[in-house]
């Protein structure tokens, strides 16, 4: 799960100052990264404005944490399982930096006017005083991050020593020749590493400064240049003790460790859904609490290797390939594109690569993941359909009427089937499809019924050659 950023930056406003004299006029001061943060997080929760807009099911766990954090200017490493939103949540803080904030013109390091820091912006500091030209940053361009992969080197994140400027005639032992990393190219900003224990423990070794100190060293030369940034980083749990590991000095040196999670509650699961999948076609509500189920159910499941994770992901992928299922339905059919109860059945086979399986379990994982989705689909009929009389369904088929439905199956097909229902309108209310449903969405209320009715064995189901789905005695 990744943040929306803006498409461009933001053009800069005419009047803010353009020199140190008319920043020093304006009355601005200097503030670190860290203390912006804080100061900007303290006007939020003074206010009740949103914090972290976009992040589901962690108000009351992992939020707190991360602002407690924040609050006492702690770097922090987030620990979790895949698609837990860690990505999502570091990229979040960005809009907590102010929303513009004055650099040397020109400056690679984005230096702030007041605070130089490598000996070329000292230099013109010196000579032009006052007269110092000041850029704008906006806070999106304050955001740097890096995947470790094993070939990252420390020139990739710290720097090196730039053979063009070594040609061009500069002295070797010349401050200039250096070739800024990605973590000093992001001084004044919010840096991140993903997946940290995946970089090499050499490389490693080479944020301790950054961390500690708060500088850096490149080679042999003799400098010291203090950033200012906040550096986060994420890693598995798995990898954080197994597979991969961060060094021990380093991990005395982030302030913070902060353990995420999957959402701990079903309507948080469902909110995800809504909030993520980008869905081609209507997906009624009680689909989506199908899928949240079949989603926790797969987590929970002992066939699945609980150290990889189930993520977040997996049920936003189900909920567009539910949706793509239906369009597909509609374009073949003429129908109103309305997913129902047999499009799920897809899943199965699409988002079976999102899941590891234990050893044991080789070969059944088709088996395995139809299973858990019949179980989801009962315990979601039970919750939305339990106590209500449907004897007006099982009494269509009782004299050996067939009702046949399927991917393929027009909703005018299948209504033309069942005609006039009683206690239809009391399912489609408790399905949430309202006192006027869509006849695409009064057949998708009608296909769950007749599944969830199967699946509680009150109602026989046989399956075609050819995918069609027949309902009766």
């Amino acid at each position: 799960m990744t943040a929306a950023f803006p498409p461009r930056v933001p053009e800069t406003p005419a009047h803010l100052p353009r020199t140190v004299g008319e920043l020093r006029a304006a009355g601005h001061e200097f503030r670190t990264v860290k203390q912006e943060l804080r100061d900007n997080l303290l006007d939020r929760l003074r206010s009740g404005a949103p914090r972290f807009p976009g992040i589901v099911g962690y108000d009351d766990t992992v939020l707190p944490e991360v602002e407690r954090a924040l609050l006492a200017g702690h770097d922090m490493v987030l620990l979790g399982e895949r698609g837990q939103g860690k990505t999502r949540l570091i990229r979040g803080l960005v809009d907590l930096l102010d929303e513009w904030t004055p650099v040397i013109e020109g400056s690679e390091l984005r230096e702030h006017p007041y605070e130089p820091l490598t000996p070329a912006s000292r230099r013109l500091a010196a000579e032009l005083g006052d007269e110092l030209g000041v850029a704008w940053l906006h806070r999106s361009q304050r955001y740097g991050e890096k995947l470790a992969t094993p070939d990252t080197s420390v020139g990739d994140l710290i720097g090196d020593v730039d053979p063009i400027k070594v040609a061009e005639g500069r002295a070797l032992g010349d401050p200039d020749t250096i070739h800024f990393g990605l973590v000093p190219r992001t001084n004044r900003g919010i840096f991140a590493v993903n997946e940290l224990p995946d970089l090499a423990e050499r490389i490693q070794v080479s944020l301790l400064n950054v961390l500690e100190e708060r500088d850096i060293q490149v080679r042999g030369y003799q400098l010291r240049l203090p950033l200012d940034l906040l550096l986060v980083a994420s890693a598995n749990p798995e990898d954080y003790t197994n597979r991969g590991r961060i060094i021990t000095p380093l991990k005395d040196r982030f302030g913070a460790e902060i353990r995420t999670h999957y959402p701990l509650e079903l309507e948080l699961e469902t909110a995800l859904i809504r909030q993520e999948a980008a869905l081609c076609a209507e997906v009624p509500e009680h689909l989506v609490d199908v899928l949240a189920r079949y989603t926790r159910a797969v987590r929970e499941s002992p066939a699945v290797d609980a150290r990889s994770g189930v993520s977040a992901r997996f049920a936003i992928a189900a909920a567009e390939t539910v949706a793509a299922s239906a369009l597909r339905r509609a374009g073949l059919r003429g129908d109103e594109p309305v997913a129902r109860v047999c499009d799920t059945v897809s899943v199965t086979s699409t988002l079976r690569g999102k899941v590891e399986f234990d050893s044991g379990e080789e070969g059944r994982e088709p088996e395995v993941l139809a299973h858990l989705l019949r179980v989801a689909t009962a315990e979601t009929f039970r919750s939305r359909l339990g106590g209500l009389d449907l004897s007006g369904f099982t009494d269509l088929v009782a004299e050996g009427a067939i009702i046949e439905t399927g991917e393929l199956v027009s909703a005018q097909e299948l209504l033309a089937q069942i005609g006039t229902v009683p206690g239809l309108a009391k399912v489609l209310d408790r399905l949430g499809l309202g006192d006027a449903p869509s006849p695409g969405q009064a057949a998708s209320g009608i296909e769950f019924a007749l599944e969830g009715l199967h699946l509680t064995r009150r109602l026989a189901k046989e399956m075609t050659d050819d995918g069609r789905t027949l309902y009766g005695s």
